[in-house]
């Protein structure tokens, strides 16, 4: 780590340094939060989580070679610590201080869909012209972000961070961290809406974003969303607009967009071909990840692309480089079957997409589903429109578990009766029933909320 003197992270996190005995101008070389990760001179930050509380580890942080810790209580040991109000609080405060140290730009994203596989293409784009970090996986809450960027080098020269929120004030919480010079928002979807209310409170609170930009910063748009098409300014800057089709506007409700898509051909699971112009040129490309939506987030990187100087041939190599992560649109060849894993999380949007890459599979297709969960009131609704959307895609077979999936299941029998629907209570009774089943040339998509544990569905698929 660059810089990270006991004293220094003491006043960035409003703390009180104790014990140090002339070791408050070392440098700390990692920051953990997890007691089994601490290797020596690391600073353990002891968190209350739901299962555990770090507090009870931090004897055996130091007897692993840790620097100091970070905690709320007193301690009794002789060894250097920080002693603050909050733990959770001072990890962001501790990222704030280390990102400002370091000489790079800042790509913050959001959305309520593609987050994270928009991430991925934007960091492959990226990494043609510089060296780039980016958020792991999906560590993008109040806790995933801090340890994504304690994670940078000296090296990096750009950070693409995912940030991801369930409600009204999280955006500040987290923007105020990572203060983006590049600003992205995919979309305004169906998620958290038990928190949130509506699309127009998730809006304002995805946007909340902009309270934290660096000055002079762009915001990057999908213009096809209504809702994020009307903002026309953003501290006195334009945003810029991404989407299909003509870059002049429709409608007078649209705006004009700076980089769009034509020529688009789907290739089922191979991906996805498409010409994409932007002010400066027009160029082909293709896209190695299945899904249309993964059009708007090749676009989006172009226009992060652009604004970092990139030219479109770097732009065009970064997007047929990209890849996906497990559990996002990953496909996975077993021999006998293909397997679309995108079971790390769920919500209508995102479901519907899923089932259109399913919808272009070679075999029969069976989507294995489960509950969506945080839609709030009209929860039973919006499952039942997953299961007239699968119908409509003519989807041969559906496999489901959870009490919300029986409107899915309720709804592909109504509207299509080709459709062969088992539904159960559990997932564990659905894999029971689902194993002997599958047969040698199936395409099978697994998706569900989290809180489902569908990953375990792809492995036992994957290892049968």
């Amino acid at each position: 780590m660059k810089d990270m003197t006991l004293d220094a992270m003491a006043a960035a996190c409003h703390g009180q340094l104790i014990g140090a005995n002339a070791k408050q101008y070392l440098n700390a070389q990692g920051i953990v939060i997890d007691n089994r990760m601490v290797q020596d001179d690391y600073v353990f930050v002891a968190i209350k989580g739901e299962r555990t509380d770090g507090h009870q580890y931090v004897e055996q942080a130091f007897a692993d070679g840790a620097l100091a810790v970070v905690t709320e209580q007193p301690l009794t040991v002789a060894k250097p610590y920080i002693l603050v109000a909050s733990t959770r609080q001072a990890l962001k405060d501790l990222a704030a201080y280390y990102l400002s140290r370091l000489n790079v730009k800042v790509v913050g994203i959001s959305g309520s869909v593609g987050k994270t596989s928009t991430k991925e293409i934007i960091a492959s784009v990226l990494s043609q012209k510089y060296q780039v970090h980016k958020t792991d996986g999906n560590f993008n809450n109040e806790i995933g972000l801090p340890l994504t960027i304690f994670k940078m080098k000296e090296s990096h020269q750009v950070a693409v961070l995912e940030m991801g929120i369930s409600d009204f004030g999280e955006m500040h919480r987290l923007a105020s961290v990572s203060c983006p010079d590049v600003a992205v928002l995919t979309n305004i979807g169906l998620s958290h809406l038990k928190t949130l209310g509506s699309r127009e409170g998730i809006l304002k609170a995805k946007t909340e974003m902009f309270d934290h930009l660096r000055d002079g910063a762009d915001v990057i748009l999908n213009g096809d969303d209504d809702l994020l098409s009307t903002i026309r300014d953003v501290h006195g800057k334009a945003p810029v607009f991404y989407g299909i089709g003509t870059e002049k506007p429709q409608t007078a409700l649209y705006p004009e967009k700076e980089i769009y898509a034509s020529d688009i051909k789907n290739m089922g699971l191979k991906g996805i071909r498409l010409t994409i112009h932007t002010k400066q040129e027009t160029f082909a490309a293709q896209i190695p990840i299945p899904g249309m939506h993964n059009v708007f987030n090749a676009l989006a990187a172009t226009a992060v692309g652009l604004q970092m100087g990139l030219t479109t041939a770097e732009i065009k190599a970064g997007i047929e480089q990209a890849r996906t992560i497990d559990g996002r649109t990953n496909l996975i060849e077993t021999g006998r079957l293909t397997v679309i894993d995108d079971c790390y999380n769920a919500n209508p949007l995102s479901m519907k997409a899923s089932i259109d890459v399913l919808a272009t599979a070679l075999g029969r297709t069976i989507a294995v589903l489960g509950d969506m969960g945080d839609l709030g009131q009209n929860e039973r609704e919006l499952h039942y429109e997953v299961g007239r959307h699968l119908a409509e895609k003519k989807i041969d077979i559906l496999f489901c578990a959870g009490q919300l999936s029986q409107e899915i299941a309720r709804a592909a029998r109504e509207n299509r009766a080709a459709c062969e629907v088992h539904a159960f209570d559990s997932r564990d009774e659905m894999l029971r029933e689902l194993l002997p089943f599958l047969t040698e040339g199936d395409s099978v998509l697994v998706k569900a909320s989290h809180f489902m544990d569908f990953s375990e569905v792809v492995e036992a698929i994957i290892t049968m």
